[in-house]
């Protein structure tokens, strides 16, 4: 695996370089030898954060973890791309007997005994269950208007039918708390 570590307002020292090496180096076992991982550590005010993107064909597993230690981040990002390998490896691997709705894309990064491994064992609770479903009627409105609403209901995120676009958008609220919108692209 081949790492690609950078910093923002932060200097990479060679004991982080090593402790990132060592805790990312266990997803080894996962992937090919030229498969990249890309590392951005960054700090702000007293919030330590890594973000870690590692690319395979067809997808990207990644996360982003932030505590107020460097290490403490480096082990919940580990521990948080492990389980969405178990996921991702989940998935293609119901692909190839045959269920509909996963991707055998991207498998060309992993290593064969990886996809080959018994899932008796592996996490079973890490299966995603939808256990509500809500309905509800969408009238247009702005996205200024939605980020009003969503905060009157005090939600994160507000689903509407935008009236500029007649198009179904999200706003969310992001961490710094500003806002979001997300419309759809079609392709």
């Amino acid at each position: 695996m081949n790492f690609i570590i950078s910093g923002k307002n932060i200097n990479v020292t060679a004991g982080l370089k090593d402790t990132i090496e060592q805790k990312l180096g266990k997803l080894e076992r996962y992937f090919t030898p030229e498969t990249e991982i890309h590392v951005t550590l960054s700090v702000e005010k007293d919030r330590q954060k890594i973000e870690v993107t590692i690319p395979v064909k067809g997808s990207i597993i990644r996360s982003e973890q932030t505590s107020t230690d460097m290490y403490v981040s480096i082990d919940l990002v580990e521990e948080v791309i492990e389980r969405q390998l178990r996921k991702y490896k989940n998935k293609l691997v119901a692909k190839s007997q045959g269920h509909p709705t996963a991707s055998s894309e991207g498998s060309s990064s992993f290593k064969k005994e990886f996809l080959e491994d018994s899932l008796d064992d592996e996490v079973q609770d890490d299966e995603i269950k939808i256990v509500k479903t809500k309905r509800f009627g969408i009238k247009p409105m702005y996205p200024e208007d939605a980020c009003i609403q969503m905060d009157l209901i005090g939600h994160s995120f507000f689903v509407f039918c935008n009236a500029e676009t007649d198009e179904v958008n999200v706003v969310y609220k992001r961490k710094d708390g500003s806002f979001g919108l997300i419309e759809p692209e079609f392709n």
